[in-house]
């Protein structure tokens, strides 16, 4: 494998190409955002590109849309392709019944719409993304620029009654201006350490005027590919309760898409 990377980017890369052997000819296929979804968009445009494979893809970010563009994966919008057959994506955080943490790429509103909009998703990730409770990693919540401050705060009140450790919400930011999602809103990050009741706290969080969504996918995810440092791969199907292990082989080059445009 090529020496430029890491044990870390060979597992992910690792997951991406695996799961991108569930992607079929004349299939819709959202894609996901993030450094591990970056890799799946490359898997993907090298099989179109060697194999001819013809898909319709969804993109979950502008700069996805960009990157699919680039290794010739076709977009099209949601509302042409109305309902995808698959969503491939990466997570921050999972734990055993494949609930998921997603949004520390700024795009989790869309991400939600797209993994819902389709009839299964795949979840990609290394190892270290395993949780045995979720919140560690902190929770996005999108909230509407308009009064932001008034939603942390109701945010921060609510959270005093849900079984978290944490209730520190911090607004994210680009250098010294606040992120912007590509619909234009604003993320707030809350520091939880432990979220005990998951599905509760994505419901209670979603009634607060001001939130337009949290980054808890709670059973929306079907299957998670695990990839490691040495090219092996864990495949988790929650539906069936199958656990399959398999290996990819991994290229020695110094550039392992040296065929697709940079």
């Amino acid at each position: 494998m090529t020496s430029n990377l890491s044990p870390i980017d060979i597992a992910k890369f690792a997951a991406a190409k695996r799961a991108v052997h569930y992607v079929e000819d004349g299939m819709k296929v959202g894609l996901g955002t993030g450094s591990t979804a970056a890799w799946m968009v490359k898997c993907l445009g090298e099989r179109v590109q060697n194999e001819g494979l013809k898909i319709k893809g969804v993109a979950t970010s502008a700069r996805t849309a960009a990157l699919a563009a680039q290794v010739g994966v076709p977009i099209v919008a949601l509302d042409e392709a109305k309902w995808l057959d698959l969503t491939i994506d990466g997570a921050d955080e999972y734990d055993a019944n494949l609930n998921l943490i997603k949004g520390g790429g700024g795009a989790l509103l869309i991400e939600k719409v797209v993994a819902t909009a389709s009839d299964q998703m795949i979840v990609i990730a290394d190892a270290a993304k395993q949780v045995d409770t979720l919140g560690a990693f902190p929770l996005p919540v999108e909230v509407i620029p308009f009064g932001w401050k008034t939603t942390k705060s109701l945010v921060e009140e609510t959270l005093i009654n849900l079984d978290v450790m944490g209730r520190d919400a911090a607004l994210r930011m680009n250098d010294d201006q606040p992120f912007m999602t590509d619909e234009g809103n604003h993320i707030l990050d809350l520091s939880l350490k432990r979220i005990g009741n998951p599905r509760q706290l994505s419901l209670v969080l979603n009634q607060i005027p001001g939130v337009v969504e949290n980054g808890l996918f709670i059973d929306i995810c079907d299957m998670v590919v695990i990839g490691h440092g040495d090219g092996a791969v864990e495949i988790r199907d929650i539906n069936t309760g199958n656990v399959e292990h398999d290996r990819i082989d991994l290229p020695d080059s110094d550039n392992i898409f040296a065929d697709i445009a940079d």
